[in-house]
């Protein structure tokens, strides 16, 4: 068993034109008063984080290194949250996605699409220069707003949405596995790779790619009323990242998974701050221990009431204190022995007779 590395933040709720959140070394600063060792590091805002010089720049690459590291602090994963949705963004989001689309961009979809893709092809080159050896993104989603299948789906809809949801990505894919790091999809309504099954269906897809892997977060579970537990049990071999963020579900007469187009503090599913949701944190950081998961724990703070200055400071300690520090002995080692066969069949009633016989 390994013991998870933390705690660390995802840096994305937090940034700002504010003093401590306006550039790296102020963030990391701020994260290491707080106790956390690492940083997961958006990369679409080029004042914190320069991706495309990241890509081209060792150089580069070692100032940020060494800036981090005046702090005592890591970089857990860089994160293409915003690229990787649109590499595969249906007509239909374009306005509602805009603000995250290049303005020279706007309107053109093949020129979004092969924008995007070049911004997760640097990506794999930034990480391996970082020495890295995963990524945090989002898939994006094609078929995402035939979730429901109301009307009913056409047959072969899906399968065509999946095929060309692993074109797009087989290049990324192959480029991050020449990198050398794995792909970590967070698993999100709202894009195509949302639960285990559609998860499974993008694997087919891809051959069972080796560097689609999965950025595990409970939380877009609970929201899902998905067993968050039991998918750790099938899918730990692929989990290669890890989102530490809370949640609560709590299913009224008026509302349930839907939401009822309600805002986020009246939904019967909300994100929480560590400690004030549903989840059982202990038993998800046992199950990641048991499977062997060595990589981060990575404090994503959303919640719709606590501050989120507060909701920092307290998850730094909350994770410090859930990550486990795996035995090296067996409880009952104090009663084992060495083997002895013939003891071993004396036990079991076996006499040298039936063993000569058989």
């Amino acid at each position: 068993m390994n013991k998870i590395q933390g705690p660390a933040i995802f840096l994305a709720q937090f940034m700002s034109d504010e003093v401590p959140f306006n550039n790296l070394n102020n963030l990391c600063k701020w994260a290491a008063s707080l106790g956390y060792k690492a940083i997961q590091l958006p990369t679409n805002d080029p004042e914190i984080f320069h991706l495309e010089k990241a890509a081209r720049s060792q150089h580069y690459c070692d100032e940020i290194i060494a800036i981090a590291a005046e702090h005592n602090i890591v970089i857990s994963e860089l994160s293409t949250h915003i690229q990787g949705q649109l590499v595969a963004l249906h007509p239909a989001y374009t306005e509602m996605f805009s603000a995250f689309i290049p303005e020279h961009l706007q309107n053109d979809h093949q020129a979004i699409t092969q924008w995007a893709t070049s911004q997760l092809l640097c990506a794999a080159q930034a990480s391996m220069r970082l020495g890295l050896k995963a990524h945090a993104t989002f898939s994006g989603a094609l078929m995402w707003h035939t979730v429901y299948p109301w009307p009913q789906r056409p047959a072969g809809l899906v399968d065509l949405g999946f095929e060309e949801l692993a074109n797009r990505w087989l290049p990324i894919l192959d480029a991050f596995d020449d990198a050398d790091v794995d792909v970590c999809f967070e698993l999100h309504p709202g894009e195509d790779l949302h639960d285990g099954a559609s998860f499974e269906q993008f694997l087919i897809h891809t051959n069972n790619h080796p560097r689609a892997n999965i950025l595990y977060d409970p939380s877009h579970f609970v929201l899902q009323q998905l067993d968050y537990l039991a998918f750790i049990d099938i899918y730990h071999e692929r989990i290669k990242a890890f989102h530490v963020k809370d949640a609560e579900f709590n299913p009224t007469g008026r509302s349930g998974v839907y939401g009822g187009y309600a805002p986020w503090q009246e939904r019967a599913g909300r994100f929480r701050s560590l400690g004030d949701g549903q989840i059982d944190f202990s038993a998800i950081f046992s199950k990641l221990t048991q499977y062997g998961y060595s990589g981060w724990a990575v404090l994503e703070w959303e919640c719709c009431i606590k501050h989120p200055e507060d909701g920092a400071k307290e998850g730094a300690n909350f994770i410090k204190k859930h990550i486990i520090r795996p035995t090296d002995k067996a409880f009952d080692d104090f009663a084992g022995g060495h083997s002895n066969a013939d003891l071993n069949r004396k036990i079991l009633g076996l006499t040298s007779e039936v063993a000569d016989d058989g």
